[in-house]
């Protein structure tokens, strides 16, 4: 692979720069342990470094030889057992910007050269440490801002999803020999791959594929942030509502109507999950034109969301006026995919709840008051309980867009084969279309790939990583 040396030995800070208590410096190729033992005096007498074992950890100070620059730790992990599969050495020193500095020069100096970004984990999977998946989810896992997101990561990272992938691929592998081997035998129209079983695999392999593909669009919006777009007529407190949710002045607030001319989005993570609300501008019929363009944007929101939040006022919408605001959101690719919540707000200015609402029983509503903060706890709980329902933890969950892609490239290539095999094509033209599936599935994995996917990949990465 040409993106990256493999046989020299790379040095970089691994943990985040700036001033801290602690940083962490890795080294990791075959002139680790030497180029320490130039650079670093222990605490242990008679310690030599080039017998120190693996998983280890031993004090003492590092410097040129004339004089000592900290007092560090390094913790030592000998090939193959290691992050990178190769001789690695994390120095822990002082946090201090200079301490960094001079512990990197003094690595260069003594031969090593600076990590590119993500060259560590690219290591890693040349090392056959994990596969370019599980690579990946080592990015998202650095990049969680949730809980779900983090579980998400963690999942792929463990391998559950190559498991998957590298199961399917075997057994088409198993298929594609038999019948390629009737194309050895085409003369004496021998069969060894029975066609029969050929369909109960696909049809398991296309369940298996459309089940995956499925779950990107929950995936993504778990690992990007879960979209919840709050419209209404114009001022019913959908800023008001925003802001209590954010318990922070986010949206300007004003008793004259179409206040919020343009979209303002801001994320909160709730019982784990990270919701990205976005509060629009009134749904009205306006002649003014900076505002139609801000309506214009609300019903692209709209139609971007995984949860809507209807917000109506409760002194002045009665259950007919938000039946038939509801009856236009159902237009023809504006339903939501997970979910319309109702929520009646200014009850603080009611003496008892509105009448008949509980007769839309295909929506939940939910009856607050924005300015008192009240009832805000079963609007949460409810956003928290729907995407609790849509997400199966007991199955895996796509959240990557290259994975997405490649899965929907292998579930054309096997639809493929079964229109095929229906039409009793000749082995060598089956074949074909079953070794893209493979091709498709392998991209997954990293079993096929190339120099520009993995750069792509990798330059993702943080440097030191």
């Amino acid at each position: 692979m040409g993106i990256f040396q493999m046989n020299d030995t790379i040095c970089a800070l691994s943990t985040a720069p700036g001033v801290g208590a602690i940083a962490v410096i890795r080294l990791s190729g075959p002139a680790s342990f030497a180029t320490i033992g130039q650079l670093f005096k222990s605490s242990e007498k008679n310690l030599e470094i080039a017998a120190i074992k693996s998983h280890t950890i031993h004090h003492g100070v590092i410097g040129d030889g004339m004089s000592i620059l900290d007092e560090v730790l390094i913790s030592c992990f000998r090939a193959p057992h290691s992050y990178t599969g190769e001789d690695v050495i994390e120095i822990s020193c002082h946090g201090s910007d200079y301490i960094q500095k001079k512990i990197l020069e003094l690595l260069i100096s003594a031969g090593l050269r600076l990590a590119k970004p993500g060259e560590f984990t690219f290591r890693a999977f040349m090392n056959k440490k994990f596969d370019l998946s599980q690579a990946e989810a080592v990015a998202d896992l650095i990049a969680s801002h949730s809980g779900t997101s983090h579980e998400l990561a963690l999942k792929q990272m463990r391998g559950g999803f190559s498991k998957k992938i590298g199961a399917l691929r075997e057994s088409l592998i198993e298929f594609t020999s038999l019948i390629e081997l009737e194309l050895d035998f085409s003369e004496e129209h021998m069969i060894f791959a029975d066609r029969a079983d050929l369909r109960t695999l696909l049809d398991h392999i296309e369940t298996e594929l459309t089940q995956l593909i499925k779950s990107f669009s929950l995936g993504n919006v778990i690992k990007n942030g879960i979209p919840v777009a709050i419209i209404g007529k114009p001022n019913v407190g959908k800023s008001t509502l925003l802001n209590a949710i954010l318990n922070e002045e986010k949206a300007i607030v004003s008793e004259l109507p179409g206040t919020t001319r343009d979209a303002i989005e801001d994320t909160i993570v709730i019982g784990g999950y990270s919701f990205r609300f976005i509060d629009t501008a009134g749904l009205r019929a306006s002649e003014e034109v900076i505002e139609n363009i801000g309506i214009g944007r609300t019903w692209e929101k709209i139609s971007e969301a995984s949860i809507i939040l209807y917000v109506f006022d409760v002194t002045e919408q009665s259950f007919a006026d938000v039946k038939e605001a509801i009856s236009e959101l159902k237009k023809p690719g504006e339903v939501p995919p997970l979910n319309l919540v109702l929520v009646g707000n200014k009850t603080d200015l009611l003496d008892q709840l509105p009448r008949g609402f509980k007769e839309f029983v295909e929506y939940e509503t939910i009856f607050v008051s924005g300015k008192r903060k009240e009832n805000l706890h079963l609007l949460v709980e409810h956003l928290v309980d729907v995407v609790g329902k849509a997400k199966t933890t007991d199955k895996t969950i796509v959240s990557n867009s290259r994975h997405y892609e490649a899965l929907q490239q292998a579930h054309n290539a096997i639809l493929a084969v079964r229109t095929g095999l229906s039409e009793s094509i000749s082995p060598d033209l089956l074949t074909v279309d079953i070794h893209k599936a493979l091709y498709h599935l392998g991209e997954i994995t990293g079993e096929i790939t190339t120099d520009e996917i993995l750069g792509a990949i990798f330059g993702r990465f943080c440097v030191g990583k």
